[in-house]
């Protein structure tokens, strides 16, 4: 009996051990087999270490593949302080290098981590730098590679671009917008080292950085540098607070130009004034529009047929009293009687209360609200204001008036090119956009394209059609003459606001723009240009904004390749304007016939003969009084 329990204990303790021997057994195998690479992961962990290597940003390239932005390869100093022998001789090589006081280098090569970077005095060094720390061929030692973002064309577009931070982030602009695509993906040296931070002899690992995305934007960098130069010109002549300029595609919304002054170089934007800096006025400055605003008034009256332009009329006495306030025309004495048309083209603000009246302020403010003042556009910029817009219970008659003519309503640039726009293209109000497309970094492929999103319709085809006819006639016939091209049907608007302070009107202090279309029958561009308080000129945009947009419209001209069109108003001729004619075709005539034809012109000869056998330029050709005339004889 005895034997028989000590037989059945024995039996129970093999029992005991051989379960746990297959469950040690059963353990060995699922670490062997299923938990080996989480485990083999959390060992390199402890022992493997990495020198960072920076990807580089995504480039930012223009509508025609131009390089914005892009990257320089520059070095940073890495220390591993447990594998520095001499840190005494280490800490005071560096602090001459670096030109640092030793104490400041102290606390880096003496600190206990497994890796420190040397910021800020290690960071982006320059080449002559980086080679006096490679010669020291120091032990615990490292130059990594590290990325700088490059603008190689300064302060061109430097609002919207934006700029990035010490370690490659954006900050504003494109490069905050777009951060997650145009950030790239660290590499690394993978090496091994012990418990004390040596390097074992074990082989290192590559891992390669993958760069950032690429974003191409809408941008014509030619009509971009037109608009950069004029800019300057304006605050070489004018001293102005502010200007600032937008050109768009009417069809698509897409921003084809934008710049403000005052403005940077984002390769110093630390340098920048912090308001100069911060404001993107394109789509942040918000102010009264003044007479650009009228599009949308006559649009809107166009639309509900409270007008014909062209047989209904109004009789501008020089100013208008409503509700016991006096509202003048800006010519002394008025317009006398003028068609509706004759109202625009003059900017006369009589008629224009008179179309606020019409109207009424319920459908007044449908139609401004409906082209998107009072709310943002939604453009992929960041920072954009939405304008200040009257509760429609506040809206009196006085106020219903002012409103009428672009006075008492705050608006921003971008709002007011994006409704313009919609007037232009058969009514249908688009989100403007700065984005093209997303590409990838290697290949330039495309990831993501921007479609064209349509809000909504605003007015029929039919009223943009008038509209864009008469707008041409404003530039021809009316305050927009200095605007006019000969032989392009330019379209557009000017406006002289006066600027408001606590609730008053400053003394000789406005803001003066224009709106300029190209070509006026079937638009490819829109430029806005403002002028916020222009010193030592004349506060009539025709002196100002005009001429100079004027200019603009020509690059646009050019680098869109628009050709003449036909069909045009001819230019009614002021005091100061020098007159055009034909010039006649005198291929065949004799020399003595050619010449008299072409008496109000400036004839040159070249070859021999008595026979015209080819003129330039081409008959039919409008040149100014005087203008060359070559004919070649034979």
């Amino acid at each position: 009996m005895f034997f028989k329990r000590i037989d059945q204990r024995i039996r129970f303790a093999f029992l005991v051990f051989l379960f746990i021997f297959i469950v040690i057994i059963l353990r060995v195998f699922y670490v062997q087999v299923f938990d080996y690479k989480k485990l083999n992961n959390l060992a390199n962990d402890l022992w493997s270490r990495e020198l960072p290597i920076e990807a580089d940003r995504g480039l930012i390239l223009d509508r025609n593949g131009e390089v914005l932005a892009n990257n320089l390869t520059t070095t940073s100093l890495v220390l591993i302080p447990n594998q520095i022998k001499d840190k005494a001789k280490t800490t005071k090589a560096l602090a001459d290098i670096l030109n640092v006081s030793y104490d400041e280098m102290k606390k880096h090569v003496y600190k206990k981590t497994s890796m420190e970077r040397v910021h800020p005095e290690g960071r982006r060094l320059d080449y002559e730098t980086a080679d006096k720390i490679s010669n020291l061929k120091m032990e615990g030692v490292y130059l990594v590679k590290e990325s700088k973002r490059n603008y190689p064309n300064g302060d061109l577009l430097s609002h919207a671009l934006g700029y990035v931070g010490i370690d490659n982030q954006g900050l504003a602009g494109i490069e905050l917008q777009y951060d997650k695509y145009l950030t790239g993906k660290k590499g690394a040296i993978k090496y091994y080292s012990d418990a004390k931070g040596n390097q074992l002899n074990l082989s290192d690992v590559y891992v390669k950085p993958q760069n950032g995305m690429n974003i191409q934007l809408t941008i014509d960098i030619n009509i971009q540098k037109s608009v950069e130069r004029e800019l300057n010109n304006v605050v070489d002549m004018f001293k102005p607070d502010m200007a600032l300029a937008v050109v768009v595609n009417p069809k698509t919304n897409e921003i084809l130009a934008m710049s403000s002054r005052p403005d940077y170089n984002p390769n110093e934007y630390q340098k920048a004034d912090v308001e100069a800096l911060s404001r993107n006025l394109p789509i942040w400055a918000s102010y009264e529009p003044g007479s650009t605003f009228k599009i949308i008034t006559t649009s809107a009256a166009v639309e509900e047929k409270v007008i014909n332009l062209k047989k209904d009329h109004f009789f501008d006495s020089g100013s208008v009293m409503v509700d016991g306030a006096r509202i003048g025309c800006w010519k002394a004495g008025g317009h006398g009687e003028q068609t509706f048309l004759q109202v625009l083209q003059n900017s006369c603000n009589p008629g224009f209360v008179k179309m606020g009246q019409l109207l009424g302020k319920e459908t007044l403010f449908k139609y401004i609200r409906a082209f998107g003042f009072g709310d943002k556009t939604g453009i992929d910029l960041n920072g954009e204001g939405k304008g200040i817009l009257f509760d429609l219970d506040q809206v009196g008659n006085v106020e219903l008036a002012t409103t009428a003519f672009g006075q008492g309503v705050s608006v921003t640039p971008i709002q007011q090119v994006t409704a313009v726009s919609a007037v232009l293209n058969d009514g249908k109000l688009i989100k403007p956009s700065i984005l093209k497309s997303i590409l990838e970094p290697e290949t330039n492929n495309t990831i993501k394209k921007v479609k064209k999103k349509v809000e909504r319709k605003v007015i029929s085809n039919r009223t943009s059609k008038i509209m864009r006819s008469a707008l041409e006639s404003v530039v021809a016939k009316g305050g927009g003459k200095a605007a006019y091209i000969e032989g392009y049907r330019i379209g557009g608007k000017t406006g002289t606001a006066q600027k408001v302070r606590d609730g008053h009107y400053l003394s000789n202090n406005y803001i003066m723009s224009f709106i300029g279309i190209v070509p006026s029958n079937d638009p490819e561009a829109v430029l806005y240009l403002a002028i916020d308080n222009p010193k030592n000129t004349a506060m009539l945009s025709s002196y100002t904004t005009t001429p100079i947009a004027r200019r603009i419209l020509l690059d646009i001209i050019d680098v869109l390749d628009i050709k003449k069109q036909k069909g045009g108003l001819s230019k009614d001729l002021e005091w100061m304007d020098i007159p055009t004619y034909k010039v006649p075709n005198v291929v065949g005539m004799d020399v003595k016939t050619a010449k008299k034809k072409l008496a109000k012109f400036t004839v040159e000869y070249s070859g021999k003969g008595s026979k015209v056998v080819e003129q330039s330029p081409d008959a039919n050709t409008k040149l100014e009084e005087k203008s060359v005339v070559r004919l070649m004889l034979g």
